[in-house]
């Protein structure tokens, strides 16, 4: 990615050497990082805000409640975890985050549910369905409330920032469903479906 960066900037350059541009691109160069800090303190507001209300709810016992909310949903998409692993805990926070729309706060959790099902794993080189499953949300989660985009939204000066809510809740639940659906079915594919119980096993 780097060289595909760098190669990117030597490109604008040289044609704005050729072009005779190249006063545009230093000033737009110098505009993009001014708005770049200021859209990163707007942002700082809103993401305390949540990731304040998430630590709360994790100091409060919520994280557990929701676990045993979710049950019903995780013994559907992981059957194979017991019902009181510390996973599911760690999953149903990294699930709430991503609700509301706080990646980098979930990123933490979405690793630690990641440790949590290696040790369910026989195979410490194959994923397992659970694995493969909890990446396809974790990847494609339903956001409740985006609460990145609506700040950026605000401080880009929109009037009404918030009201991508419903598209946001459509366009992941959609995401979500055709995530979960594509591992349930590439689980069964033989090439894919190994028995957990033998050694290597595990869903590739």
């Amino acid at each position: 990615m780097n060289i595909v960066w760098l190669s990117l900037i030597i490109l604008a350059v040289l044609t704005a050497a050729v072009r005779g541009t190249m006063p545009e691109i230093s000033k737009a160069a110098f505009t993009s990082a001014t708005t770049a800090v200021e859209l990163s303190l707007g942002l700082i507001g809103a993401m305390s805000l949540f990731l304040g209300l998430m630590r709360v709810a994790q100091d409060a016992g919520l994280v557990q409640a929701l676990a045993r909310l979710l049950r019903p949903l995780f013994r559907f998409l992981f059957p194979s975890v017991p019902q009181d692993h510390p996973a599911l805990g760690a999953i149903a926070l990294n699930l709430g985050a991503n609700m509301l729309g706080l990646g980098d706060a979930a990123t933490p959790m979405g690793l630690k549910a990641m440790q949590e099902l290696q040790t369910l794993n026989p195979s410490q080189d194959t994923a397992t369905d659970a694995m493969c499953t909890f990446l396809a949300l974790n990847s494609s989660s339903v956001q409740l409330v985006p609460a990145v985009v609506i700040g950026l939204r605000a401080a880009a000066g929109s009037q009404n920032p918030s009201e991508i809510i419903l598209a946001a809740i459509l366009a992941t639940s959609c995401s979500t469903l055709v995530a979960v659906a594509s591992a349930r079915l590439f689980s069964r594919m033989p090439y894919f479906k190994k028995s957990e119980s033998q050694p290597g096993g595990g869903a590739q």
